[in-house]
């Protein structure tokens, strides 16, 4: 359902009780801010953000199964915000 909003600009996760791999909730080609925060079963990893190539701002906070690289963010560098 969520992947209908293919212009969706905004996008804010809190504690939603996800388990597994929903690589959907990155397929946002206009998403310009994303949040996710509070995640204890969702498994990501910090390359699938570079399937967001106009990420401006990115807030991840206590998500347990993120895995992956800082230099992952170097596909985002140019479009994040400092």
């Amino acid at each position: 359902v969520i992947s209908n909003f293919r212009e969706l600009r905004s996008l804010t996760m809190t504690s939603a009780p996800l388990n597994g791999r929903f690589p959907v909730l990155f397929n946002f080609p206009l998403l310009q801010k994303l949040e996710i925060k509070y995640f204890r079963y969702l498994k990501w990893d910090l390359e699938v953000l570079g399937g967001l190539p106009v990420l401006r701002e990115v807030n991840i906070a206590f998500n347990m199964r993120l895995t992956g690289k800082i230099a992952s963010l170097r596909v985002v560098k140019d479009s994040l915000e400092a």
